[in-house]
């Protein structure tokens, strides 16, 4: 009888030029399912900064063919994308799956809506354009056209590592820039899987670059590199406030969305059911890993008692567990820092005197001892300057702030820093429309989840969530384009020049 062979773990690749090659660096991190510590996905090499550099170099040149390939067939590589990913979608989600942590539902949600979006910006190489104007002289024609920035930067996390790389990297691709791509660590397998997608839809050589590694090194190159005109980052406050700073010194654009802390608003006359049921899931589904994640419910106190009742029972109705099994609702938290995390808030909550409802604990036994399990937690009586009402958690846990009047809870709603997206559950038009004026957020819903979205509709928040363009939909290319004003004097003869 023979022995088995012992399994070479899967390891992270670098792609650059066109070419995959493992990084030299002798940095390496182990990647586990977070489901079952026992399943070994990989190990991920950190790339260096001279890494980081040839991958710059490269997407500078690659940049003049690409730029001036015509914009509807950049466009239609993009498709081709759309195309891939669709056939593949199974396999990744699978992957994302066994590498993030979130349910198969949701991993193919994400990914419908990374095909949505490949498929909205492959349509706008055929839109870009700017618009013409009418000049005060005569027989002067002026325009507008939007024209590439240079070699772009984009800086994704973990949460989403399909759909987010996907809604930076193809209007990007589409406007003529060249891309470096540094994707989470802890989510590199998936990066892979994205940027093979790119690479047999036909982009040419050097046009898409990635690079696996530390923000200390490679992110810290691509915001300092002078060949790079232009970083999209998404992941945390404390990160992207650094990182636009530092982008601030060299003029550069930078990008950045980051926390939320999202509110549902329900009034005395709302649909109870529908309101409870848009908790639990913008709450607790993708275990609450999500920047639109609803963290807080701000609730008429005439009938928080009814609703937190209901919540309750559909919270406990939940299935937690491995997201690759049939059924399961809620998954385990990505990895050992954010259970830390969630862990250390749920303590807090405690301590600071909210009602514990349900959850506010590790889940064990079984299967739930290998892996980062949290119970959905709902706490009750949670006052607006609480930590937990007020910091983001980046977990399964939901805070009930109780309040007399509408006013009140406009208040409450807009008492932080965060202004990603929101939530009002009421069938009073007044209201309706007056929140949606007063509330401080980028995005806004009506008798829905805070967690909704369409490839084609802006996607970024107001205050401390976000800071330059938006993101998705038409105006994404704003962001990755220059706009240049043209004026063409046909008269053939010299003019008085203007004020100007």
């Amino acid at each position: 009888m023979h022995a088995l062979a012992e399994v070479t773990p899967a390891r992270s690749m670098n792609f650059v030029n066109g070419d995959w090659a493992e990084s030299s660096s002798t940095r390496v991190v182990e990647r586990r399912n977070p489901a079952n510590f026992d399943d070994l996905i990989g190990m991920v090499t950190l790339s260096t900064r001279d890494e980081a550099r040839a991958a710059i170099q490269n997407a500078a040149a690659a940049l003049p063919g690409w730029r001036n390939t015509p914009a509807p067939v950049r466009g239609r590589i993009i498709a081709r994308a759309a195309q891939i990913m669709t056939e593949r979608k199974d396999e990744l989600a699978r992957m994302l799956t066994r590498e993030e942590g979130k349910t198969l539902s949701d991993s193919s949600g994400e990914i419908l809506r990374s095909v949505n979006v490949l498929d909205f910006m492959a349509g706008e190489g055929k839109r870009i354009g700017g618009e013409t104007l009418p000049s005060e002289l005569p027989k002067n024609f002026a325009y507008t056209i939007k024209q590439p920035l240079g070699v772009v930067a984009c800086i994704t996390p973990w949460n989403f590592p399909v759909a987010i790389p996907v809604w930076k990297i193809a209007p990007a691709l589409v406007a003529g820039n060249t891309v470096v791509f540094k994707p989470a660590t802890i989510t590199s397998f998936t990066a892979m899987k994205v940027v093979e997608i790119f690479e047999e839809a036909g982009l040419p050589r050097g046009v898409l670059n990635m690079v696996v590694g530390a923000g200390s090194e490679v992110g810290d190159e691509l915001i300092s590199n002078p060949a790079v005109k232009a970083v999209s980052f998404t992941g945390s406050n404390e990160i992207g406030t650094a990182l636009y700073a530092q982008g601030a010194k060299r003029l550069m654009k930078v990008q950045c969305e980051m926390g939320g802390k999202n509110p549902i608003v329900v009034l005395e006359d709302a649909d109870l059911g529908l309101a409870v049921e848009s908790a639990v899931q913008g709450a607790f589904y993708s275990t609450g890993q999500r920047c639109t994640a609803t963290s807080r419910a701000v609730v008429i106190d005439s009938i928080a008692n009814d609703f937190v009742a209901r919540l309750k029972l559909r919270t406990a109705e939940l299935k937690v567990g491995d997201g690759s099994q049939a059924g399961t609702q809620v998954g385990p938290l990505v990895d050992e820092p954010q259970f830390n995390t969630v862990m250390s808030y749920l303590e807090i909550g405690k301590q600071e005197g909210a009602q514990l409802v349900c959850g506010g604990d590790r889940l064990r036994g079984h299967a739930y001892d290998r892996g980062w399990f949290v119970a959905p937690t709902l706490f009750d009586h949670v006052k607006p300057n609480m930590r937990i009402a007020r910091e983001e958690i980046f977990g399964p846990v939901l805070s009930v702030l109780r309040v007399k009047s509408f006013d009140e809870a406009m208040d409450v709603a807009n008492d932080v820093i965060y202004g990603l997206s929101s939530s009002i559950y009421t069938n009073n038009v007044a209201h309706i429309f007056e929140f949606i004026d007063r509330i401080e957020t980028g995005i806004t819903h009506v008798n829905s989840a805070t967690t909704g979205g369409e490839a084609q509709v802006p996607f970024g928040g107001m205050k401390g969530t976000g800071v330059g363009l938006r993101e998705q939909g038409r105006v994404a290319l704003d962001f990755f384009t220059e706009l240049k004003a043209v004026y063409v004097d046909y008269t053939g003869r010299k003019r008085e020049s203007n004020i100007y």
